[in-house]
């Protein structure tokens, strides 16, 4: 069973800056793409961006020019970057392989103040 634990997030004002970090047990991490999701209230999880295991990128419109993701396979380790934060980035923030294994963590929370 892959684990899946996330954390960096926070409350912030618009315009500020978050770093989330999501560490992943197991071997298989450098062989995979590893993508970051998002949920907000009343919504349905949506994927924001995904590394391959190449480091490939590719980010959801709303996010492009402002979030990066990156990737430390020494570490079994991804990160998203996220600079210029809009209250819509307001939501819980998961990481999965892309496509989604059936094993989720437990988010971090990412709330954005205007």
């Amino acid at each position: 069973q892959v684990q899946l634990v996330e954390s960096g997030g926070g409350l912030v004002q618009a315009g500020e800056s978050l770093r989330l970090s999501c560490v992943t047990s197991g071997s298989i991490f450098s062989r995979n793409t590893m993508g970051w999701y998002r949920q907000a209230p009343g919504k349905q999880r949506e994927l924001v961006a995904f590394i391959s295991s190449g480091r490939s990128t590719n980010y959801v419109d709303s996010v492009k020019g402002r979030f990066t993701i990156s990737r430390d396979n020494a570490k079994n380790t991804a990160y998203l970057q996220m600079n210029s934060l809009k209250p819509e980035d307001t939501a819980v923030y998961y990481c999965n392989f892309w496509p989604p294994s059936p094993y989720w963590g437990q988010g971090t929370q990412v709330t954005v103040s205007s």
